[in-house]
């Protein structure tokens, strides 16, 4: 157990959650003691606070464990009893051989995130705690994962139109049992919460035998983990905003007073953001070969390849586009699709018509006039472009929306500052604003 104060009955810790502009809240519920202590604060909450909203409850049904559909029926029954509307989403793909936790993961949300456009709810809850954080920060530190050692962000927009908010990662895991106890409310175990084949559950176990110095300990360096991961990305997004600027359709400019910056971190950092950004990468590029690049590309005529992304020096400035190799092939254009980790498709599906990059073998018919800066990286960068193809015809640029590949589908709110710049710079939607929830654990 861990020995660090919670204050689960405590359920003003609400109240810093701005629900004023939510017709309806959706409570992420499995059945399972954390959740059920999410759904019953919740229900206090809103009864002393904000009774017009309305609090649906979500149970996800993966169809991986048997029990899982009683499971569901039970929430639904408890939910029943209490006034709270429920509602079951089951997952009904077929199950991947490989990666099966990972892609219940992206089902789940994807299916709380339909939830939630069903119920016109803006906001999704889950019911997190401090026990997950050290987890996951554990977890990561193993694994030499820099920027995660931030730990779970309180809030992540999800698909760039649903937050997700956590109010209880500064609860333990066991107070919210207390509470659940006094109240006489039961919850189930899911087994694999038990099976050590899970790196979390043997990282459980190994936390539980630490002592609350060890815990604390975690706990400040995970803060700190956190601050640092917002001001580096605040520095960033202020050289971004500053010295990045788009050319034409895939061609971005740094100018000279980008490499020049004073603070070297913060700029090989926006770089690593810029190159995956460019390259439709989901995971940054290291900082030690960014590092490398950053200072290669200080003559005045160098190209290098990184993250996928092309990069290029001319003259103290530095432009990124995306490299050919790797593009997508050809296919379907469905709406809501994210081409190539850049791009949001736009366009309902038209028979015949496919999305597919420009190439080369079009750019000269599509591109900007000779006289325009740079023309033969524009004409570069559109080949990696897409376009609606009918068979050997090309029609011209698809319809698209930028979008930021480490933030196409989860945006932490530890990177909002960076990630918004970002944004500006590609013409990529601006983001909701998120709850206004605390952003450290203390």
């Amino acid at each position: 157990m861990l020995d660090i104060p919670g204050r689960a009955a405590d359920v003003a810790s609400f109240s810093k959650i701005d629900f004023s502009g939510c017709r309806s809240v959706i409570a992420a519920v499995s059945g399972g003691g954390d959740s059920l202590a999410l759904l019953f604060l919740l229900k206090e909450h809103f009864a002393r606070h904000a009774p017009a909203v309305g609090l649906v409850a979500v149970t996800v049904d993966h169809g991986i464990r048997p029990e899982a559909a009683a499971e569901a029926r039970a929430v639904a029954a408890l939910c029943g009893d209490i006034g709270v509307a429920h509602r079951t989403m089951r997952w009904d793909e077929a199950k991947p051989a490989t990666g099966l936790q990972q892609a219940a993961r992206d089902a789940r949300y994807a299916l709380l995130a339909k939830a939630a456009e069903d119920a016109g709810a803006g906001l999704i809850l889950t019911g997190h705690t401090l026990d997950d954080q050290l987890e996951t920060v554990a977890m990561r530190k193993r694994r030499g994962d820099g920027r995660g050692l931030a730990g779970i962000a309180p809030a992540t927009l999800y698909d760039g139109r649903f937050w997700i908010a956590r109010p209880l990662l500064d609860v333990r895991r066991e107070e919210l049992r207390r509470y659940l106890r006094d109240k006489g409310v039961t919850w189930h175990e899911d087994p694999s919460n038990s099976d050590p084949k899970y790196e979390r559950v043997r990282v459980r176990s190994a936390l539980a035998g630490g002592d609350s110095v060890a815990h604390r300990r975690a706990i400040g360096e995970m803060s700190q983990a956190a601050a640092e991961r917002v001001r580096l990305g605040k520095s960033a997004a202020s050289l971004i905003r500053r010295h990045a600027g788009r050319v034409s359709p895939g061609l971005y400019r740094l100018d000279h007073g980008f490499a020049a910056a004073e603070e070297k971190e913060a700029a090989v950092y926006a770089l690593r953001i810029l190159l995956a950004v460019v390259g439709g990468r989901a995971q940054l590029p290291d900082a030690p070969r960014t590092a490398a690049l950053l200072e290669r590309l200080s003559q005045p005529r160098a190209r290098a390849t990184l993250s996928r992304s092309v990069a290029e020096a001319r003259d103290g400035d530095l432009y990124l586009r995306r490299e050919l190799r790797g593009l997508p092939h050809a296919g379907a254009a469905r709406p809501g699709e994210i081409w190539d980790g850049r791009y949001r498709i736009g366009a309902k599906a038209v028979e015949g018509i496919e999305i597919a990059p420009f190439g080369n073998e079009v750019t000269g018919a599509w591109a900007v006039s000779d006289e325009s800066e740079a023309p033969a990286l524009c004409r570069a960068a559109l080949a990696a472009e897409p376009a609606l193809w009918r068979g050997a015809d090309c029609h011209g640029r698809a319809p698209v929306s930028a979008v930021a590949g480490p933030w196409a589908r989860f945006l932490p709110s530890f990177d909002l500052e960076v990630a918004s710049a970002v944004a500006e710079l590609i013409g990529g939607k601006p983001f909701p604003v998120p709850p206004p929830i605390p952003l450290l654990v203390q």
